[in-house]
């Protein structure tokens, strides 16, 4: 699903009306200010300044809370585990926990979109309503947004038989 296919866009500052546009976001890019704290030396400490969150902090916190749920195997969908795969096989290469994750971030709303691969014999509505609510925590707690909306789609079950298979293919030769 890309950006331009989500339900609702979460207006973003001197984007509102007037201004003809809405900031839309895969998860590449942006910031949000979600504080605009004034300046001057008799203002407190703790005012002075302005907060902004990189679009990105969204999409990891969102991917981490989500694969926290048991019964959550993978993120992504099948060509982003394939390069996902690849990556982490690649000497210094890290897992990408923003896999499977798109984020639209306003001025003060963001809505997320996960892309889950769960196990087998995990009741998905129940699995995806966990992930709903410790992504909306987690996003909520961290940065102070307010969450609209996640949007989970299941794209395919892990099967035990899977585990098996790669086993095998690994220890071919000794």
């Amino acid at each position: 699903m890309t950006t331009t296919e989500t339900a609702a866009a979460v207006p973003v500052a001197g984007t509102g009306p007037g201004s003809g546009g809405q900031k839309r976001s895969g998860g590449v890019g942006g910031t949000t200010t979600v504080g605009r704290g004034a300046t001057g030396p008799s203002e407190p400490a703790a005012t002075r300044g302005r907060t902004s969150i990189a679009d990105t902090v969204v999409v990891k916190i969102a991917g981490m809370a989500a694969r926290e749920i048991p019964g959550v195997y993978d993120m992504g969908g099948g060509l982003s585990r394939t390069l996902g795969a690849v990556r982490d096989r690649v000497p210094g290469g890290r897992p990408n926990v923003g896999r499977g994750v798109k984020v639209e971030v306003g001025e003060r709303q963001t809505a997320i979109d996960l892309d889950l691969v769960v196990e087998y014999g995990v009741a998905i509505t129940d699995m995806a309503r966990d992930v709903r609510e410790n992504v909306i925590a987690a996003v909520e707690r961290t940065t102070g947004l307010e969450v609209v909306e996640v949007n989970v789609t299941v794209n395919d079950v892990h099967l035990p038989e899977d585990d098996d298979e790669a086993a095998a293919a690994e220890t071919r030769v000794a």
